[in-house]
């Protein structure tokens, strides 16, 4: 049996591979674990996103918490990052999300972090595994449970105060993908004097991610533009990620955000070792533009736990994912959806430019990605015929383009991504690839 914990905690589909009686054991087992690790009593924070099988495993999570002896404060529907904030702010042992991010609305999850607000380390993840099926130690005494009213309103004024300027009269649509932003991203950016227009911020439980957010950055590109609004932002179920999209319908990745905002910290001095850490899928053109700066790029597997692990080693301020996960270490613990639109959409109002000038500072090098379905992804690393296809498109992509075929940590998927210099070439290569991923692990 493989390890329960993934990239980003306990994933899956509800009822099948998350049930409320995993959940259960899940906080019962995390109290049992930081209570070895000297908290004696600990508090619990759980908040969720807006999936319909949120409450019943907030309920089982919290009373299996309970059990154990933990205190549990139930934040109800919020941002991931807003689970890390009030962990630290409360002063608690741990917190917890029930969210798959932006999986489809069948799929959830949970995923902790520790008392200083950063995702539990692997070693704390097996411990808290390995104690999934052991009896309770003898003579503990159940904890309660409470709410916390006030706690969400000191992270939303902790990200208000984050801007690097007001955006008085900026007009902007934000597309909440149904989830954990739908009330709390329009909120924000409201306070900091924008013209929110809001889309996709009636979750009903089965609607979050589908069609809309960060999966489908499109859809708040076409209605930037036929609005007339001057920029777009949209989330993913969980708002731990943003991309943008600029007036004329252009998608702004993660990429361009993390290196518009690198550059505007190191203008300012404040880019800690002159360095910024992305994943192995940063866009050539990502590494041309630090590169042209002067700044340094380190990179890591994919994952926002392994960027803010390297992060962390290496003291940076900055780091981040195409996929809009981008880490102010300044500001957060963690990935932030709504703290990365105000500080990208702030910089914008400060620098005087648009934010399609301000994402030009990068080149994107055309990317194509393929996302293949298999039965068997553990196989990939022994598959020859798909090490071959790779290898032959390299040869003859010479140093204009690059290959990277990895194992999805939370999906059964295997990613093929090619960058090339023209978007055909890229696809056609990509397309190989991926035709000799779906054959060798079937």
């Amino acid at each position: 049996m493989g390890r329960l914990f993934g990239t980003d905690g306990v994933r899956g589909e509800y009822g099948r591979d998350l049930t409320d009686e995993l959940a259960f054991a899940l906080g019962r087992g995390v109290v049992v674990v930081l209570s070895r690790h000297e908290h004696h009593r600990p508090t619990i924070v759980i908040g969720r996103d807006t999936r319909v099988s949120g409450e019943p495993l907030e309920r089982a999570l919290a009373e299996g918490a309970r059990a154990a002896g933990a205190d549990v404060v139930l934040a109800g529907v919020v941002p991931t990052p807003a689970v890390a904030f009030l962990t630290t702010d409360l002063r608690a042992g741990a917190g917890a999300v029930i969210s798959a991010s932006h999986n489809p609305p069948k799929d959830n999850g949970i995923k902790f972090f520790g008392p200083l607000g950063f995702k539990l380390p692997d070693e704390i993840e097996d411990e808290i595994e390995h104690e999934l099926g052991a009896p309770l130690p003898s003579g503990t005494s159940p904890g309660r449970v409470t709410s916390t009213p006030d706690g969400v309103r000191h992270y939303l004024d902790h990200v208000v105060a984050a801007a690097a300027a007001p955006l008085d009269g900026m007009r902007l649509v934000v597309d909440c993908a149904n989830g954990a932003a739908s009330t709390f991203a329009p909120e924000v950016l409201g306070r900091l004097g924008a013209e929110v227009h809001a889309i996709c911020h009636e979750p009903d439980g089965s609607n979050i991610n589908v069609g809309c957010g960060a999966l489908h950055p499109e859809v708040v590109a076409g209605v930037v533009k036929a609005t007339g609004a001057d920029a777009g932002v949209a989330h993913d179920g969980d708002a731990d990620r943003a991309l943008f999209a600029d007036a004329d319908g252009n998608v702004i990745d993660g990429d361009q955000v993390l290196a518009a905002c690198a550059i505007a910290l190191k203008e300012e001095g404040r880019l800690a070792g002159n360095t910024v850490v992305t994943t192995t899928m940063a866009n050539l053109g990502f590494r041309e533009a630090m590169a042209r700066e002067g700044i340094v790029v380190v990179e890591t597997d994919v994952g926002d736990r392994y960027v803010l692990e390297e992060m962390r080693a290496r003291g940076a301020q900055l780091g981040g994912e195409q996929s809009g996960h981008v880490i102010f270490a300044e500001h957060a613990t963690t990935g932030d959806g709504i703290l990365t639109a105000v500080r990208f959409l702030s910089i914008a109002r400060r620098k005087g430019v648009s934010v399609a000038e301000l994402a030009a500072v990068m080149r994107r090098f055309p990317q194509v990605i393929e996302n293949v379905h298999v039965a068997h992804k553990e196989r990939l690393t022994d598959a020859r015929d798909i090490w071959d296809a790779v290898r032959v498109a390299e040869a003859e992509l010479g140093g204009s383009g690059r290959v990277l075929v990895r194992a999805s940590g939370t999906e059964p998927l295997v990613r093929v991504m090619v960058e090339a210099g023209s978007e055909d070439e890229a696809a056609r290569h990509a397309q190989a690839i991926a035709e000799r991923v779906a054959a060798a692990l079937a």
